[in-house]
């Protein structure tokens, strides 16, 4: 074992013993060198010529002539190299790595490279669509050509920035020809096998090893792993430990974002006010590289109709490559936008109207047994009665909704209604995750839980073992969760999609069974597998079918006032209301809640970032605004119990749900405090008063 590997260990062991933390950046080791990244000045271009200043000794570079296996990094489409080789198609893009021992020399170096470009035009219209859906529920088209009344709004949402409290960061080294990562990451097999594609190696030469995190949200699922690549790269040349950490801004300024998107809604009713069909489409803006964004605009188009049932659908969408840094996965994935455009679309059609906004969505909410945007079927119970009745009733809504209408008043009271589907889409669990768990017994009684899933701040490390220690009827103590290092661990799949609990936990929780029938045994391993229940179909290619296992439901209301001279939005109280299945820890789930409404309310009015001609103009904490403990209003969750079979004692997916709902909600908010129509996000006071003074 070499000297750094014992050090991982000793660290884990302190690790244990104090409670301390110890993060990617806490991991020192001697003579470890550093790895920073030459990133390219124009957002488009040919490269020309790369001249590399004299290097001292114990300092190298590391390019695209240096990758031994494939220049691209795996992921779902694979059209982002590791090193350009001679394209530029974004600001800031990774082009060559200066390695050395000394951080601000290999500094002043980068600072030396000289690039020489053919530059192109950039792209940042939303003109080239790279990936185009389309999919009808019913007959889309034809209620429209007998319509009472058709209704079209047009909607927009911006970036939205993690925010994570560490920035991304890996350290590396090998061992033979074995290459070993430590990252900030939450998909450790992810990056294990970009990597493996990388070097052109085989699986038992990468080992990805994951320390504590300091958040994640989305953004340390797919852009690691073009970090791991390129440091694996430098790794196999040098063969040194390198560390490669970001600092705030680097890690702003090139890491993915969420998906802006512009949504277009037409809705057909008849003459009793109803909506017999819907007509929508919707753009999002995928950056230079496609990545995860096909999978972020399937997951939008299925939510075009939110918590609601309608008939008939057209729907399409597409993703547009512009000339910009990448965008990627982000807690929600695709579902924020389409729950701001379609619930304030709801409102909207009811103002339009002139009719009760709440009585009017609730004669479209779903209902157990129907079906959903595509074609699947709602088959647990939908609670969402009961459950707008108690958030009405604890922010008695309807005395403020009333109250609130007054010209004079600057106050505002909205409410969203939504569900997130847990799990990958469609057939991803059951025919590209197959996700794998282990539990291993040993012979003192320890039983150690061997999944890939990570505890970026979500909890698992507790409720993964609270589920093993109640079916073993142990103490939570005599139950390990280590972390995840793929050498040990099996592949469970990515810690994403609200899949955690109610996929890996349902597996742990099965295998906790079975080793509850042979607990007489001194010491053996139990593995299994995830099997889809046979009545999930789901057809990728016409979006027609079950999209998901189950579902999680949520209610917002958010109370706002907003200043009529400054347009300064203040949130003052929030009410929620979650149907997650089952709460294996309460307090986890409801802090969940809380960090899951700051987000999603923040997207709605708070978090601004934009770019002109592809330099973002957001590039630290001082520039890019998130909520503060002062921004925070008095929060009241009520949860309610509503089992799903398949998961660990019901329970049902809760990270992103708890976001989707906060920026509709702050928007309708804002909207009748300002009486005016908001159809994009942020509502930022700049919007406002622009609305009002033109209004």
């Amino acid at each position: 074992m070499s000297d750094i590997s014992k050090s991982i260990r000793k660290t884990d062991a302190a690790e244990k013993i104090s409670g301390q933390a110890k993060y990617v950046a806490d991991l020192k080791f001697d003579h470890i060198l550093h790895a920073l990244t030459v990133r390219s000045r124009i957002p488009s271009g040919i490269i020309k010529n790369i001249i590399l200043p004299d290097l001292p000794n114990g300092y190298y570079s590391v390019d695209a002539s240096d990758v031994p296996g494939k220049n691209v990094v795996k992921i779902i489409l694979e059209d982002q190299p590791i090193f350009p080789k001679t394209e530029v198609t974004y600001l800031h893009e990774p082009i060559l790595l200066i390695v050395g021992p000394d951080k601000a020399k290999v500094k002043e170096l980068v600072n030396q490279v000289q690039i020489e470009y053919e530059e192109t035009t950039p792209v940042f219209e939303w003109v080239d669509s790279v990936i185009h859906y389309h999919f009808e529920k019913g007959d889309g088209s034809k209620p429209f050509t007998k319509a009472n009344r058709i209704i079209q709004y047009d909607y927009e949402t911006g970036y939205q920035e993690q925010a994570y409290i560490e920035p991304q960061g890996f350290v590396g080294y090998t061992e033979d020809e074995k290459v070993t990562l430590v990252g900030s990451i939450q998909c450790p097999y992810y990056v294990k096998n970009a990597v493996i594609q990388a070097l052109g190696t085989t699986e038992d030469q990468v080992r990805v090893i994951q320390p504590s995190i300091g958040g994640a949200f989305g953004g340390k699922e797919e852009f690691p792993s073009l970090m791991a690549c390129q440091l694996a790269v430098a790794l196999r040349k040098i063969k040194q430990p390198i560390s490669m950490m970001y600092d705030r801004e680097e890690d702003m300024l090139v890491t993915t974002k969420r998906h802006p998107a512009k949504i277009h809604f037409e809705a057909a009713l008849d003459e009793s006010n109803h909506i017999q069909s819907i007509r929508t489409n919707v753009g999002i803006d995928g950056g230079a590289n496609t990545g995860l964004s096909g999978v972020v605009l399937s997951r939008a188009l299925i939510a075009c109709t939110g918590a609601y049932t309608i008939d008939h659908l057209d729907v399409s969408g597409d993703v547009f490559r512009t000339n910009t840094v990448p965008n990627g996965a982000f807690r929600g994935f695709g579902a924020p936008q389409m729950y701001f455009a379609i619930e304030m679309f709801m409102e909207h059609i009811a103002l339009d109207l002139g009719v009760d906004p709440v009585t009017f969505r609730h004669n479209h909410l779903a209902k157990q047994g129907d079906h959903t945007s595509t074609n699947g079927t709602f088959r647990d119970p939908i609670i969402m009665d009961e459950m707008i009745e108690k958030a009405m009733e604890i922010s008695d809504f309807k005395a403020k909704r009333k109250l609130y209408d007054d010209p004079k008043s600057n106050r505002g009271i909205g409410m969203s209604w939504f569900f997130h589907g847990c799990g990958f889409t469609g057939s991803g669990e059951a025919n590209i995750i197959k996700a794998k768990v282990r539990l291993h017994k040993e012979k003192d009684g320890t039983v150690q839980i061997l999944v890939a899933a990570v505890d970026m701040g979500q909890g698992i490390r507790t409720t993964l073992r609270k589920v093993v220690s109640q079916i073993l009827e142990i103490p939570i103590q005599q139950v390990v969760f280590d972390f995840p290092d793929t050498d040990k661990v099996p592949d469970s799949g990515p810690t994403v999609a609200s899949r955690t609990m109610m996929i890996v936990g349902g597996l742990v929780a099965r295998a906790a069974k079975t080793m509850k029938e042979r607990w007489q045994e001194t010491s053996f391993t139990v593995e299994k597998q995830y099997e889809q229940p046979s009545y999930i179909k789901f057809d990728e290619e016409t979006f027609q079918g079950d999209a998901y296992p189950a579902y999680s439901w949520g209610i917002n209301i958010l109370e706002v006032e907003v200043d009529p001279v400054t347009y300064q939005v203040s949130v003052l109280h929030a009410w929620s209301v979650y149907d997650v299945g089952k709460a294996i820890d309460e307090r986890i789930v409801l802090g969940q809640a809380d960090g899951g409404l700051a987000q999603g309310v923040a997207y709605g009015y708070l978090e601004v970032m934009r770019h002109e001609s592809g330099v973002l103009k957001q590039k630290n904490m001082t520039d890019y605004i998130i909520p503060t403990a002062m921004d925070a209003p008095t929060m009241e969750t009520v949860l309610y119990e509503n089992p799903y079979a398949y998961g660990p004692y019901g329970a049902k997916g809760v990270g992103e749900l708890t976001l989707v709902g906060g920026a509709p909600a702050v928007a309708q908010a804002i909207e009748q405090a300002v009486k005016q129509r908001i159809t994009k996000i942020p509502a930022t006071p700049e919007y406002l008063m622009e609305l009002v003074n033109n209004g």
